[in-house]
């Protein structure tokens, strides 16, 4: 399996939306993201400003991505397909995607959704994260120090 870590550009904004709008898990449809703020220009400014996006391929063809908020050293998005879960893509992502904000920051975060249920919650505890508190509703806020 031929697989690319590779920065995300603005050709790939309808990719980025797909990813993310393919998940099971922490779902949100195109309007959902609209409401949001979340939109293809939002996404192409940001990107244009500075490399915060990365996509992995395989065989050529893009399945996962990550995104960060370099300023407020965060973890913005982090998606796989599901049919290509389990391959070790979001650890490879999230390997790229701390790096860039650890060039930043002495500490990091990340907020996802808490539930019990929520495989990214044991995903994000085994990469050295801790979970710090909880935010909004079951929304909860992990963090990671920069280890020297």
């Amino acid at each position: 399996m031929q697989t690319r870590i590779r920065v995300a550009t603005t050709d790939d904004i309808d990719t980025l939306f797909a990813i993310r709008t393919s998940v099971v898990h922490n779902h949100l449809s195109r309007e959902q993201m609209a409401e949001l703020g979340i939109t293809p220009q939002v996404l192409a400014d940001t990107i244009q400003a500075a490399p915060c996006a990365w996509i992995a391929e395989v065989e050529g063809q893009p399945v996962a991505f990550a995104m960060v908020d370099l300023a407020q050293g965060e973890v913005f998005a982090m998606f796989v397909l599901p049919s290509h879960e389990r391959l070790g893509l979001g650890r490879q992502l999230m390997a790229v995607a701390e790096a860039a904000l650890f060039k930043h920051h002495q500490r990091l975060f990340l907020i996802t959704d808490g539930g019990a249920d929520i495989r990214a919650n044991g995903f994000y505890q085994r990469l050295g994260w801790s979970v710090v508190g909880r935010v909004e509703g079951d929304d909860v806020r992990y963090e990671k120090s920069r280890v020297d």
